[in-house]
Formats: structure tokens, sequence, C-alpha cells
């Protein structure tokens, strides 16, 4: 056999393999735009069957820029000492009672907690006290040593000194509480308190934020009549809750819109609202007035931060994040927590801060120390003052 004979011959280029080949070629860059696609294809399909839908928010309301506090001490954590660590989860709001010396706190566990703060920290005791079998949020004490809670699942509630729970309100105009919030008393006993949300409760609060639409309401309670008045509606989260120091308004704060409003309650301007303060560093939860300083304190839960501004500026973000809250989790958002103090005309003074703090809900002063709860951290934090104040920004 001759070497020509033994080696393969190769297969003759027939016209209709070549026109295959140029086939392949040619659909091979289609199947891959294809492949590229087909993520956003599918998250494009997934985005309009996802029935969620966010509403514009009236940012001509908003500006970009927040006020700038004069005086801030950005890192709080540094000298802070933590109270009844671990016995406290989520210790929303504080009230305190100077006759006793103990500050009260609810938590979410149902319980509203005494707690003894004097002496340092390794000294506080933490006593269960009431337990609402809800969420108590906001607090205030009343008189005859009764507290006054707005307990997010219950409604407005009383506890008397021996313990016993009575609901004073749970609905306005036969529309149910869904979210009892802030409450404050007025010296004549009519109680102030807001409904933060007739929509969601709390477990699905941030799902009011992403939505965007007024579901909020500030409403009294009367308790010599016993009657529930609904003074404000179509609110944005309204939150935190205070009785001006001169009893002619109610000041209460919208967290999305990051500012704290007043609705007047006696005066020629009886039943008008006005502004405290705009253009907030962050979003307000709770507010308490100081009659030492004359300040309120505000707290705020989170910064203003670029991805909130975006987001609340354009719907379509917040529907993507509420799309990522549903199924794998919402990116951490909230950052930067502190208190911020300003004065009866709502001009900053002082802010306390610190990047590794979130959701911060209610700042009190009491002697030199400025207690802070928070809605998901396991303590009261407490920081002197004197000796860690707030410096001027140079």
């Amino acid at each position: 056999m001759s070497p020509s004979s033994s080696e393969p011959t190769p297969p003759s280029s027939s016209p209709s393999s070549s026109k295959q080949t140029t086939r392949r070629r040619t659909l091979w860059p289609s199947i891959s735009l294809l492949s590229a696609l087909a993520p956003l294809l599918s998250a494009a399909v997934f985005y309009q069957l996802f029935s969620f839908d966010p509403a514009p928010l009236p940012t001509h309301e908003l500006a970009r820029r927040p006020i700038l506090v004069p005086s801030q001490n950005p890192r709080m954590l540094r000298g802070a000492e933590l109270i009844g660590a671990g016995q406290l989860p989520g210790p929303e709001e504080l009230a305190y009672d100077p006759k006793s010396g103990l500050l009260y706190t609810g938590c979410a566990d149902g319980w509203i907690k005494r707690v003894t703060v004097m002496g340092s920290a390794a000294d506080a005791r933490v006593e269960n006290w009431v337990n609402t079998g809800g969420r108590p949020l906001g607090l205030v004490l009343g008189g005859d040593d009764e507290v006054i809670v707005a307990d997010a699942d219950k409604g407005l509630l009383k506890v008397r000194r021996d313990g016993a729970v009575e609901l004073l309100t749970d609905e306005a105009e036969g529309v149910k509480f869904k979210l009892t919030d802030g409450v404050d008393m007025a010296k004549n006993g009519v109680i102030y308190f807001t409904d933060a949300s007739h929509k969601y409760s709390l477990t699905h609060f941030i799902w009011d934020i992403l939505e965007g639409r007024p579901h909020g309401r500030l409403l009294s309670f009367d308790p010599s009549t016993r009657k529930t008045h609904l003074l404000l509606s179509d609110l944005y989260f309204p939150n935190g809750v205070a009785v001006s120091p001169d009893q002619l308004s109610v000041v209460f704060c919208e967290t999305p819109m990051r500012r704290c409003r007043k609705y007047f309650i006696e005066g020629e301007g009886k039943g008008s609202v006005g502004n405290l303060v705009e253009n907030l560093p962050g979003m307000p939860d709770n507010i308490h007035y100081d009659e030492e300083t004359g300040y309120y304190w505000i707290a705020i839960a989170a910064e203003a931060s670029f991805s909130w501004d975006m987001a609340q500026r354009y719907p379509f973000i917040r529907k993507c994040l509420a799309m990522m809250e549903r199924y794998i989790g919402r990116p951490n958002m909230e950052k930067n927590s502190g208190i911020l103090g300003v004065d009866k005309d709502g001009k900053p003074v002082a802010f306390y801060l610190d990047p590794k703090l979130a959701m911060l809900s209610s700042g009190i002063k009491v002697a030199d120390h400025l207690y802070a709860g928070s809605v998901v951290l396991p303590y009261i934090i407490r920081l002197n003052l004197t000796e860690h104040p707030a410096k001027p920004i140079i």
C-alpha cells in the first residue's frame, strides 16, 4: 500500500456544509445578545407584574441640602455608656419621672420597663413593669402616676399606677388605628397622638415609607369627654409628638419629609399648620421638649443620604427597593443616626451622632446626660454632655 493511500482523505467541502457554518457564525452574536438580555428582560417583566405602586412624593418641599447644625459631636459612641444592655429589646421611647428617678421605656417584647439610671451603667436596674400585649411606642407621664401609651398594635392606652391597662381609643371617624405612634399631653389633660399609618402596621412600616402616600393622622383624646378628634389627615408617616411650652401648638414629625410641623391648638392661628423646622439632616422619629435647656430634642433615625434622596425623588427606585425587601432583603440604607437639638423657634443648636448608629428613636436630657432610645438596639445610650459636648464646626 502506498503512503498516500494510508492517510485519511479530508472531507470535501460541499456548498450545503459551508452554508450551515456561515449560518452558525451569523446566529452566534444574536444568541449571545439574547443570553445577555434575558436577565434584563426577565427583570423588566417581573417589575411590571409586581403590584406595588409607589406614588411621587412632593419633592418640591424637600431641599437637597440639609440644614447646617453649628455644633456637633460626630462620634458620640466614643464616650457613651450602655444602660440595661441585653435587657431592653428596642427601647423605642423614653419618659423620665423626676419624683422616682425612674426612666420608663416601651420594648419590643411588649413590656413597659422601668430603669434606674442614677449611678454608673453597671448599677442600672431594669424592671418589667406592665406588659400591654402589643408594642408600646410613645410614652408620656400623666397625672396620678399614670402612664399614657401609644401602642402600635392596641391603640391609645392608659396604664394606672397599680399596673391596670385601660384602652382609651383605637379609632377615629370609623377608621381603626393601624400604627399608633407618638404621644404627649397638654397641661389641661388633653392627649395628642399620631396614627403613623392607617394602612400599614409597625411590622410593615417600611412599606408605608416606600409607597410614599400620606396615610398618617394627628389626633387628640379628651379624657373629660372621652372623645377622639381627628385634627389632621393625609400626613406622611407622622411620628413623634410634643406639646409646645406655651401650650399653643402641637409639634409632630413627618419622617420621610424630614421636617417637624406645628398644629395650632389655641390662639389666633387655631386649626392652622406651620413649620417648626424643615430640611432636617435625616429622618426624624420622636421629639421631646426640654424645659431646662429650652430645646426640642429630635431623634434622627437615619441620615439624609444620597441613596435615600434618590429613592424619595424617583418612585421606580422605591419600587425596586420594595421588590428587594419582599424577596431578597433591602440594602442597609440607615446609618449616621443621632439626636438633634433645636431651640423653640426651630433653629438648630447641637447634633450628637455616630456613623455606627442607626434607628435611634428618642432622646431626652436628664441632668448632664443625654439618653437615647432605639427601635432596634438592646440598650439605652447615655452620654455625659459636659464631658462630651458638641463642638462648633469650623
